[in-house]
């Protein structure tokens, strides 16, 4: 948790300098311990770590109404600014190269510290992705881990969402953003945002006011990576960010995990590489928690599982798929067009020759399954089952 107010406004008096940037308070703290120390320093001592030019700017920094404005952001209720030095910032985020002097959070710091999974993808993500994502993030939250991810559409807030949707005493959901914390972007989660704040946490390294700049989003990609035990990427096209968060974990030891999917979508190809790269397959949520409670030294549990039941905690993370007999309740000829779509994305054409049904007789029988969730429509006219 932050100091007093004094220790504080020197924090982001420090992070003001102009020029200075994270490396160089960095250094500058390495030399000199605390922020307080640095501004009492003489110029020379400043001089030989950050150079002559630089040691003069340092000096020269007056207060700004910025500083004014983030402490009155921190003296609200559930508002908190984590310095390098604070008992409550991280320690994971010492793993990665270049760890922020300051964290602005709002909701609950200590979810920072538990033990993280953050599961990342496509933006325009498919249906099943977005199922998938909040299946796998509510039964990892339900085992006790923290679901970390980035409050973008897609997966992201599909992981946030199921996250939340696990509900009690479930460790939580952290969203970490590309902009500051006062400015939540795409400003269709903002409702989101506000429920992630109420049970979870918001962070971001960003001062109050930073827009949605395109070069920042890559840095928040190495805090969502540095957060967490490891990354599972649920949906990514061969161009996603996601990627950039996968390599970062494997840079930082973090284990890697992927979804794989169709060899006819462009959103499994991201996934597809990673497999081939060394990160895990995974088809379940079960997958991902058995390989993170080795590396975090969690016993396994002692069940006994009663004859024809599911052992507890190995539940299918993903949608269960309705058995044929199921579908067949339905009735034949629409147990016939789901058996026909199969699992990969396919057009419209294609249904209606596997079948022998007209397109019209085919769209009576397609509309109510989208508008149940069984079914879902993709870009170019295709169809993809959910269930």
């Amino acid at each position: 948790m932050t100091g007093p107010a004094d220790d504080l406004a020197d924090w982001l008096r420090l992070a003001c300098v102009p020029g200075l940037g994270a490396q160089g308070q960095r250094a500058l703290l390495a030399a000199f311990g605390l922020p307080g120390h640095i501004f009492a320093a003489g110029r020379g001592a400043l001089a030989a770590v950050v150079g002559g030019t630089m040691a003069d700017t340092v000096l020269s920094a007056a207060p700004h109404e910025s500083i004014e404005r983030a402490l009155a952001w921190a003296g609200e209720a559930g508002n908190h600014i984590l310095t390098l030095a604070d008992a409550d910032y991280p320690r994971r985020l010492f793993d990665i190269a270049d760890p922020p002097p300051l964290l602005y959070v709002k909701g609950e710091p200590a979810l920072l510290s538990r033990p993280g999974i953050a599961l990342v993808g496509a933006r325009s993500a498919t249906a099943a992705g977005e199922a998938n994502a909040e299946a796998f993030a509510r039964a990892l939250a339900q085992q006790g881990l923290v679901v970390i991810s980035g409050l973008a559409l897609g997966i992201d807030a599909a992981a946030h969402r199921g996250a939340l949707a696990a509900g009690g005493a479930s460790a939580g959901t952290v969203a970490v953003i590309g902009t500051g914390i006062d400015r939540i972007y795409p400003a269709r989660n903002a409702a989101l945002a506000r429920e992630i704040a109420a049970s979870g946490a918001v962070v971001s390294e960003f001062p109050l006011g930073t827009p949605p700049l395109q070069h920042n989003f890559p840095r928040r990609n190495r805090l969502i990576a540095g957060l967490a035990e490891g990354v599972l990427v649920v949906e990514a096209a061969l161009g996603s960010g996601s990627l950039i968060t996968a390599r970062l974990a494997t840079e930082t030891g973090r284990e890697v995990f992927a979804i794989p999917g169709s060899i006819h979508s462009p959103l499994s190809r991201g996934c597809h590489r990673l497999i081939r790269d060394g990160a895990k397959l995974v088809e379940t949520a079960e997958d991902v928690f058995e390989e993170l409670r080795g590396r975090l030294g969690w016993p396994a549990p002692v069940v006994t599982p009663a004859k024809g039941h599911r052992r507890r905690g190995a539940e299918p993370a993903t949608p269960a798929e309705p058995s044929l007999q199921a579908a067949l309740a339905l009735d034949g000829e629409t147990a016939r067009v789901l058996e026909a779509i199969g699992h990969d994305p396919v057009d419209l054409d294609t249904i209606a020759a596997r079948c022998g049904l007209t397109v019209d007789a085919l769209y009576a029988i397609l509309l109510p399954l989208e508008l149940e969730g069984r079914l879902a429509q993709l870009p170019g006219g295709r169809f993809q089952r959910i269930t």
